[in-house]
């Protein structure tokens, strides 16, 4: 294990107030009733750099960036902007600071045009439409410099995701951000959408912007950043630069032990189809086809990946395999033959042993108000090793609960603790130890390891792994290219609901690229990555339009 005097770099205590820093943080500490979010954090993030913050989830990572950005006040310690103290106790301090702040989810006014959302809260004066014709030629100057280009006029709920993330970067720059804060920006992006973000922020930094990146892929720290501060426990453990360290020195320093970032499994041995899908569509309650026309089978001992940007029918077809809605037409048939597609019945399904994980957990995975040892039988609650009737066994229940508890690192092993008061990553561990442990033949699995620490990825993996070679059927939906890749026996493509191709997963980023954008590598041959990324764009966005 690494200690902290082995590790190159500054370290904690080490702030450097005479460096030329964008920012510099001295002493920041902050608590939630018992909870130390943050810790005597100094940082420094010198001017016209990319700075990487990393850390397992529950590190103090937004925390930190809440305060720098407003969100939260500090219980101690000092923020400077280039140099000088300034108090920082609301967003809009840290926007007359010169600090900018692009959120993981956007905020954006979705029936807004790109010019109305950039405007918004500055838009110049009682004159409007002077106001406005200022705005647009500043905002057309900052395309140019930035590479930002996106219409002014187009309305930003039909853009697909890639742009309107540029237009929360030009928000931030018509703002005057000098320092810009990135969490978590590449989640929603094809691998094209992700390497013309990186050209964007070398561009800023190339005109002397200083970029902070919170994010927790470690091959994107690597692969664009200057430096980087590896939190753990609500401390900074070590700023290195990046060119002097490696992805297992900075998961190690994350988790304070060594860790495996690759999935160790051995070749498939499928056996019979467990669930097949044929010339399945689902049509939405607008009348649009989410999906179009699927099909495909997942057999036994195998793991079935389906790559995608977020937004192309992936979720809709979970839902209709695990009974949440009905198809309106094609079959859905489990490894008994009977045809399950128009019934809308997830407990049925239970029934059948197929689980599911689903994507979101929070809307539709745990009930936030309820107890921990509640939300692990959630679903599976009228099952007689619980009670008879409307009796619940409380002793059964949370016994079960604390050995699941145990088994999956589920932090505070506390089975009477509130669900809400769980860290993210702690809730998806809950809802993955239900459905997991509940030994079935199909799992469906959205996000697996979406707010996940990179230690419980980990165990997340071996645990699918295990699954498959125990001759399980696993349908997995991930838009992390790296997760679906590293698990899938088979990978299948899915652009505006429809399947379009299947490779294996020896596949390259590349090419799995291009058909996540609705590109075959045939097709793309002799155009170049912007074009590719541009014909995607406006296939995703007309698939969002509703049909007439």
């Amino acid at each position: 294990m690494i200690s902290g005097d082995e590790v190159p770099g500054r370290m904690p205590g080490e702030l450097d107030m005479q460096a030329p820093a964008a920012i510099a943080l001295s002493g920041i500490s902050k608590s939630f009733g018992a909870v130390q979010a943050n810790r005597n954090i100094d940082l420094v993030v010198e001017e016209g750099t990319i700075h990487g913050i990393v850390g397992e989830n529950g590190a103090g990572k937004s925390t930190l960036m809440s305060i720098l950005y407003g969100f939260y006040e500090a219980d101690s310690g000092d923020i400077f902007v280039r140099g000088e103290k300034r108090k920082i106790t609301a967003p809009d301090d840290a926007i007359k600071a010169g600090i900018g702040m692009v959120h993981q989810h956007f905020m954006l006014v979705d029936n807004f045009t790109v010019l109305e959302n950039v405007i918004l809260g500055a838009e110049g004066g009682t004159l409007l439409k002077a106001g406005v014709s200022r705005a647009r030629a500043e905002l057309k100057r900052l395309e140019r410099e930035y590479e930002l280009q996106v219409d002014p006029d187009a309305v930003v709920g039909d853009l697909p995701v890639g742009l309107q993330q540029r237009v929360e970067i030009l928000k931030a720059l018509f703002r005057g951000a000098d320092t810009l804060i990135l969490d978590e920006p590449t989640g929603v992006l094809t691998p094209s959408e992700a390497d013309h973000l990186f050209r964007i922020l070398r561009q800023l930094k190339s005109q002397g912007k200083t970029v902070i990146l919170i994010t927790h892929k470690l091959r994107e720290i690597m692969a664009i950043t200057d430096n980087v501060s590896i939190m753990r426990r609500g401390e900074i453990v070590a700023t290195l630069e990046t060119a002097e360290t490696t992805p297992e020195q900075l998961a190690e320093l994350m988790v304070g032990r060594h860790v495996l970032l690759r999935v160790e499994k051995g070749e498939a041995a499928p056996g019979t189809p467990l669930l097949t899908v044929k010339n399945l569509s689902v049509v939405d309650a607008n009348g649009v086809a989410r999906v179009s026309d699927v099909s495909f089978e997942v057999r036994a001992g195998e793991i079935v990946g389906i790559a995608g940007v977020s937004g192309n029918g992936q979720s809709e077809l979970l839902e209709a395999l695990s009974g949440i809605r009905p198809a309106t037409s094609g079959e859905i048939r489990l490894a008994d033959g009977e045809d399950l597609a128009r019934r809308a019945d997830p407990a049925m399904r239970r029934r059948s042993k197929l689980a599911h994980v689903p994507e979101d957990r929070h809307r539709m995975g745990l009930v936030m108000g309820f107890e921990e040892n509640e939300n692990a039988i959630l679903g599976y609650h009228r099952d007689k090793t619980y009670g008879r009737g409307v009796f619940l066994d409380r002793g059964a229940i949370e016994a079960e609960a604390r050995e699941k508890m145990q088994q999956y690192d589920i932090r505070p092993p506390d089975p009477r603790l509130k669900t809400a008061n769980f860290s993210g990553g702690n809730q998806q561990k809950i809802v993955l130890a239900r459905e997991m442990e509940r030994d079935p033949d199909v799992l469906l699995v959205g996000q697996p390891t979406r707010g996940v620490d990179i230690g419980a990825i980990e165990f997340i993996h071996h645990q699918l792994v295990a699954m498959r070679d125990a001759g399980k059927a696993i349908l997995l939906v991930s838009v992390e290219l790296d997760e679906i890749r590293a698990l899938s026996d088979r990978i299948l493509v899915m652009f505006a609901g429809k399947i379009v191709g299947e490779r294996g997963p020896q596949a390259s980023e590349g090419e799995l690229g291009l058909m996540m954008a609705g590109v075959t590598p045939e097709e793309g041959e002799g155009e170049s990555a912007e074009e590719a990324q541009a014909e995607g764009e406006m296939g995703r966005a007309s698939a969002a339009e509703p049909k007439a």
